[in-house]
């Protein structure tokens, strides 16, 4: 976009556009603000990936767009508006990183990988650590829900989550019993997963499955594709699914709500419980386009990530952030996801 630094408005027209011609004309912010003076942004475009509905998203994220605004201000950006929009799934987020029309994007790993040659690594998420970390299915069992602790952590596990149907009671009685479950126990229930490219609802599960049953979700014959991990959890409390694959806080979040909101008839600690964990699964990012001419001055970016690790660690800012469940950031890089990449190519690998 066209820059004007306000304190060289008074040397008149043709110095400015002595200035454009010799910047090109671009739309991106190509030059720090000098001292003092302040850099036009038209606009930045968000997208938050669908990690709840969309109106709590909107909703919660609302005050961001004035916050954001501000904090650049004082970084010497003045952005013209903040356009925040929640994606219709994982998938789409990446496309619009990929396009260019979403500048920034609150993204998995899982779905970052595939995008990666359009977009790149801006800030990784933290989140508080939870009390239960075992990967051992029968110790999460203890008749309590999952708290978070004070600690940080770059990474979560994903967790299979049994729900209150016969079927979903069975496999959580053998899981606390000591027993093993089989394929066939397993392949019996009612899946509710995520698509492909969601990490904690579909790769990291599948890998797991792969791990202990030579078999992937592609495998299961009974599947239910959820667009969110609320619609999981809301399947899982109606008993259309006996089992769902989620993040490991996700009872963090929605026990409070389990019998107001999705029908549950008895607390979500009672009629739920867990019966398969992954590995560790690296934290989720806010990555930026590379296509994206508002994005193309590292300048910029440096202030973008300034401004949403400083907001974080802001009452207002945790407030926002809590419904990603994130409560900080910090600087990350395109290796930090290697990880996220050998685990997709396994799982390819897997299906073909």
């Amino acid at each position: 976009m066209k820059k004007k630094n306000v304190l060289s408005l008074a040397l008149g027209l043709a110095l400015c556009a002595g200035l454009l011609s010799g910047c090109g004309g671009g739309e991106s912010a190509e030059e720090t603000p000098d001292a003092g003076g302040v850099q036009k942004v038209e606009s930045l475009k968000i997208a938050f990936s669908p990690y709840a509905d969309a109106d709590i998203i909107s909703e919660s994220t609302e005050p961001l767009e004035a916050l954001l605004k501000a904090k650049l201000l004082e970084k010497g950006y003045d952005v013209g508006e903040v356009d925040m929009t929640v994606g219709t799934s994982y998938t789409a987020v990446g496309e619009a990183l990929s396009a260019g029309s979403a500048d920034l994007g609150f993204i998995s790993g899982g779905n970052y990988v595939l995008f990666s040659d359009d977009c790149d690594v801006l800030l990784t998420a933290l989140r508080y650590a939870i009390n239960k970390d075992s990967e051992d299915p029968a110790d999460w069992n203890d008749g309590t829900i999952e708290e978070n602790t004070e600690d940080m952590s770059t990474y979560y596990r994903c967790i299979v989550l049994a729900g209150p149907t016969e079927k979903g009671q069975a496999l959580l009685d053998k899981v606390n019993s000591g027993e093993e479950l089989t394929w066939e126990d397993l392949n019996s229930a009612t899946w509710a997963v995520l698509n492909p490219t969601s990490a904690s609802g579909y790769i990291y599960p599948s890998l797991w499955l792969q791990e202990n049953y030579g078999k992937g979700i592609s495998d299961l014959e009974h599947v239910v594709e959820c667009d969110s991990h609320t619609t999981s959890v809301a399947r899982l409390a109606a008993g259309q699914v006996d089992v769902m694959v989620s993040y490991g806080h996700i009872r963090i979040k929605n026990a409070p709500i389990w019998e107001s909101d999705f029908g549950g008839t008895a607390p979500m600690v009672e009629q739920t419980g867990v019966i398969g964990v992954t590995e560790g699964i690296y934290n989720d990012m806010i990555a930026y386009s590379k296509t994206s001419d508002t994005m193309a001055d590292e300048a910029f970016r440096t202030a973008v990530g300034e401004s949403f690790i400083e907001l974080a660690q802001t009452e207002e800012g945790q407030a926002i952030f809590s419904v990603f469940s994130q409560v900080g950031y910090d600087w990350g890089s395109d290796a930090d996801y290697d990880g996220e990449r050998d685990a997709q190519a396994l799982l390819r690998s897997m299906e073909e």
